[in-house]
């Protein structure tokens, strides 16, 4: 089998093009001369590998996709891939079940770069009530979960602004990615259909709201949350550098004393946690 390799220079002209930069503002950035950069995207000179990584760094490219460029460029990749559960990671996943359990009673998500769930919390079991079950088989996708109609779509009180804002996040990913198989879940989740559920009624939004709150209406009530994002700073491991973790917090205090009443029910139905902690 033959396996065809695309030269680097064209590479990183689509990726200079994708980032609406001229050959002269990234050579200015990149420091180098604009000749020389053209030389290199029209493949008359070949890049060094300090070279190829000072350009994906100026552009922005996904560590993924630095490795691309390496192997296009004749070098070895230099950003390793290990499992979530590799021994080398494990002061990694350490650290992210740390942060998600400590979010309780509160939702947290270890979210890849698919929005598949690689971890979660297991907080509020509620919400997920009423969800068709192949939505919960592992690997569970956030934003097919979030955005079907057999998910939670049907309860979530501010669907059309809540579903707005998580496709506008995948579209900035996907210019941040140009990775394909977003492209084809932008596509999927798109095709959804959207309607306001009749018995639902969204309240007027709120004057002091500072984030775009996820409303979702569970039988104890209507619970408001916004959520925040973390990522890990510098890494240089593949999986580390495209995972997200998504932490919910109550946007209200009757969500926050809802969430408590719910929380307290469930510990006094698991007697047992409180005498094996004994």
């Amino acid at each position: 089998m033959t396996i065809m390799v695309r030269p680097i220079g064209n590479h990183l002209r689509e990726w200079r093009q994708r980032r609406r930069m001229s050959q002269l503002e990234l050579a200015c950035e990149a420091e180098i001369s604009a000749r020389h950069l053209s030389f290199v995207e029209t493949g008359r000179s070949l890049p060094s590998r300090a070279m190829v990584l000072r350009l994906a760094e100026q552009l922005e490219i996904p560590t993924r996709e630095r490795n691309l460029l390496l192997v296009a460029a004749g070098y070895a990749p230099v950003f390793p891939e290990r499992a979530l559960d590799h021994p080398a990671l494990g002061a990694a996943r350490q650290a992210i079940d740390l942060v998600i359990g400590g979010q309780k009673p509160y939702p947290a998500f270890a979210l890849d770069r698919h929005w598949t769930i690689a971890a979660s919390n297991s907080a509020l079991p509620e919400l997920y009530v009423g969800v068709a079950p192949a939505l919960l088989q592992p690997p569970v996708n956030a934003l097919r979960l979030t955005l079907h109609p057999h998910g939670l779509a049907p309860r979530i009180v501010n669907l059309p602004e809540w579903r707005a804002h998580m496709l506008a996040r995948l579209r900035q990913q996907i210019d941040l990615t140009a990775d394909p198989v977003l492209v084809a879940l932008m596509r999927e989740v798109s095709a959804y259909p959207a309607p306001r559920p009749a018995h639902l009624r969204e309240p007027a939004g709120d004057a002091n709201a500072v984030a775009v709150p996820f409303k979702i209406a569970i039988e104890a009530g209507v619970l408001s949350f916004f959520s925040t994002t973390t990522v890990f700073g510098t890494p240089v491991d593949v999986t580390l550098s495209e995972l997200a973790l998504e932490m919910f917090f109550p946007a209200d205090a009757a969500t926050a004393a809802i969430v408590r009443q719910l929380d307290q029910k469930a510990d006094a139905e698991r007697p047992w946690i409180t005498a094996a902690a004994e």
